[in-house]
């Protein structure tokens, strides 16, 4: 004990002594490049922190609402963000987030959650690219490894912590992420990008933009990438590889001075693989590790209509339908329809209101195999829903927004998740915000019809068992109520903080319940089942904290730092004892510091330094992170670029085995990139 205490203050110290020296050599650098710089350098601060307080975003409430404003603890990544954190993908993106848990548990798999509840199926998050779900309701979850794009192409993500429900509906439970695209006005011309690393890292985009007509613009890309697999630290073969192939347009048409129309749509095609510790198919049946392919196609199409009227006030109608096909030994295809309405206006000079309608419809078919199934094989479902949120503006420094999303699922029926939100804002510098909300987690297709043989017993008497897990057509919504409160400011000129405090009750979290076993004489080994109940609670809460400080005008820097605490229980009659482990897969602790140097004109230099907390489920020790990014602007049109990631340690790991799925070490890794604009 006193030995683990010791190498605990000894991490701590060696995280701390780095985090000092990395500041210091950064400001002895900077202090001499300022002395020898000869001409002027691109301004950090030419996006002052009072702009940042006026940044517009809409993922809060479907519109438009200055950031001073918003009653949610909310943070956004621009492009210039992501330009700078060399990231070549989008987890990578979000773990510049305070209260985001970034995992990499294989080169193809990530678990990503906000708040806790981390998994690589978290199913607490609702992910969205430009207004299109890419939660999976086959499974609940998202499919990290397929989400790739253009990150070029990303005008910024909108990071809510905390429900998001009343206007985004089921599964924004914890947060929503809201991918925001840019638009193919802003990308005329050519766009090269090539790169390469380690880990047989490779990466190719070739996009053109242009207009149409006297009113309509455009652009089309295509993307190639590659990664290789993980090292043999942790499995002797693995095959985690990962190589992605995709391509897409979008345009954009201004149809009248009022009405704006966008169309656009993208196929993907992703090999991969991902190393299994499970149970094969024998006589009798054994345990064994053993690699698994696994191939997603899909693609998408949308389509979304914009008026705008006089009175400020707009209506939207957006469309999209997608595609996929997963093969992982069994097949699953899968296609969504959704179409959504969507009505902004003001009454009264005092209200402002937005109101909404939606449909959709998932079909789902899976060709299932001897070890794991659904029953039934196929179905068809669909979610009817309908929200309104209005904000009554109290006094001109006091805001109280109330709202409901109302929703009916062919699982549970009708749910409704409201909200209320109340901003005082008592100077043009600061906010004061407080709220309250009910939101859900709606049952999948796995919840309701899964069949799964997850482990082998060996019993007396040359028997043997099968732990059989089954989805139960009983199922319910997970609930969350919540309450938080948080105040964002801009200190000085300079300086700007932004602090959330949050207290979480979860209820009806689902179990897995053992049932009575029973001998099948046609296989000749006994059944030992268990099926999904929901007979635990939580309660969680935190703090999240970030600022902003632009030190010189080349200088800015950016700490934060995450502060969460979970507790599980369980009903009286519940035997399942896993539940209580679920807290152990989320850090309790984390923070980070990110610095943006200007080395002159055509030079930058950025850095990460962060912590990230031990995870007591599956003994996956704390780390210290550190990245670092080179950057050379040659001209306007042409910058280079070389990462390096991980730098601290050969490798570390993030997230224990989960799923069958072995986790892999996150390895110190390079990467160079060449961006050609023409």
């Amino acid at each position: 004990m006193s030995e683990s205490l010791a190498s605990g203050r000894a991490g701590r110290r060696r995280a701390i002594l780095l985090v000092r020296a990395g500041v210091a050599f950064a400001l002895s650098l900077e202090l001499t490049i300022a002395s020898r710089a000869q001409t002027p350098p691109r301004d950090l601060t030419q996006f002052t922190l009072e702009d940042l307080m006026n940044v517009e975003v809409i993922s809060v409430s479907k519109k438009e609402q200055k950031l001073s404003k918003v009653a949610a603890a909310i943070f956004v990544i621009s492009q210039e963000d992501i330009r700078r954190s060399g990231a070549t993908n989008i987890p990578d993106l979000l773990r510049m987030v305070p209260g985001v848990d970034v995992a990499e548990v294989a080169h193809s798999a990530w678990a990503v959650s906000i708040r806790g509840f981390n998994d690589v199926y978290a199913n607490k998050v609702l992910v969205l690219i430009d207004g299109r779900s890419v939660y999976q309701p086959v499974y609940s979850g998202v499919s990290w490894y397929a989400q790739e794009m253009p990150l070029e192409n990303i005008e910024r993500i909108e990071v809510i912590r905390g429900p998001g429900g009343t206007v985004w509906g089921a599964n924004a439970m914890n947060g929503v992420i809201n991918i925001i695209t840019k638009s193919a006005q802003d990308t005329p011309g050519g766009l090269i990008v090539a790169g390469g690393g380690s880990d047989a890292q490779a990466e190719g985009l070739i996009q053109y933009g242009g207009k149409i007509g006297q009113n309509g613009d455009y652009r089309v890309y295509g993307r190639y990438a590659n990664l290789g697999t993980s090292d043999a630290t942790t499995v002797a073969q693995p095959v985690d590889s990962k190589r992605t192939r995709e391509g897409g347009f979008r345009s954009d048409w201004n149809l009248t001075p009022r009405d704006l129309l966008t169309v656009q749509g993208d196929i993907r095609l992703v090999d991969s693989g991902q190393t299994i510790t499970g149970v094969v198919a024998q006589a009798p049946p054994v345990t064994a590790t053993f690699g698994q392919p696994v191939e997603d196609d899909d693609g998408n199409l949308l389509a979304r209509w914009t008026h705008r009227y006089l009175n400020g006030s707009d209506i939207s109608v957006q469309a999209y339908y997608e595609q996929s096909h997963v093969f992982a030994e069994a097949a699953n295809w899968a296609s969504i329809g959704n179409i959504d309405f969507q009505h902004h206006l003001r009454i009264a000079g005092r209200n402002d209101v937005v109101w909404g309608l939606s449909y959709r419809a998932d079909a789902d078919r899976y060709s299932g195999n001897s070890l794991i199934t659904l029953h039934p094989l196929q179905r068809i479902d669909s979610l009817y829903g309908a929200f309104v949120q209005d904000e009554i503006t109290l006094t001109p420094t006091l805001s109280l927004t109330l709202g409901s999303k109302f929703e009916h699922n062919h699982y549970t029926g009708f749910e409704i998740e409201p909200s209320a939100q109340l901003v005082w804002t008592p100077s043009a510098r600061q906010t004061v915000w407080a709220s309250a909300a009910r939101a859900i987690r709606q049952p999948s297709f796995i919840d309701s019809g899964l069949q799964t043989i997850s482990a082998v017993e060996p019993l007396s008497q040359g028997l043997y068992g099968l732990v059989i897990v089954s989805g139960s057509p009983n199922t319910k919504v997970e609930q969350l109520k919540d309450f938080e409160t948080g105040y964002r400011a801009q200190i000085t000129r300079r300086l700007s903080v932004d602090v959330t405090g949050f207290l979480s009750f979860y209820n009806d979290l689902q179990t897995t319940e053992p049932q009575t076993p029973y001998f099948d004489p046609a296989g000749g080994y006994v059944v030992i089942p268990l099926v999904f109940e929901y007979k635990a609670r939580a309660v969680s809460y935190g703090a999240e904290a970030f600022a902003n400080w632009n030190v010189t005008s080349r200088w800015k820097i950016s700490p934060g730092l995450t502060m969460l605490n979970i507790s599980v229980t369980r009903d009286l009659s519940s035997q399942d004892s896993t539940i209580e482990q679920t807290p152990g897969y989320s850090p309790r602790r984390g923070y980070q510091v990110r610095s943006f140097i200007n080395l002159g004109r055509s030079f930058e230099w950025d850095q990460t330094i962060g912590y990230t907390g031990p995870l007591a489920t599956g003994d996956i020790p704390g780390y210290v992170r550190v990245d670092t990014r080179f950057g050379w602007h040659w001209g306007e049109r042409c910058d280079f670029s070389v990462t390096g990631q991980n730098l601290l340690a050969p490798r570390h790991a993030e997230f224990p085995d989960i799923h069958f799925v072995d986790h892999m070490q996150e390895q110190r890794s390079i990467f160079g990139k060449i961006t050609w604009h023409f």
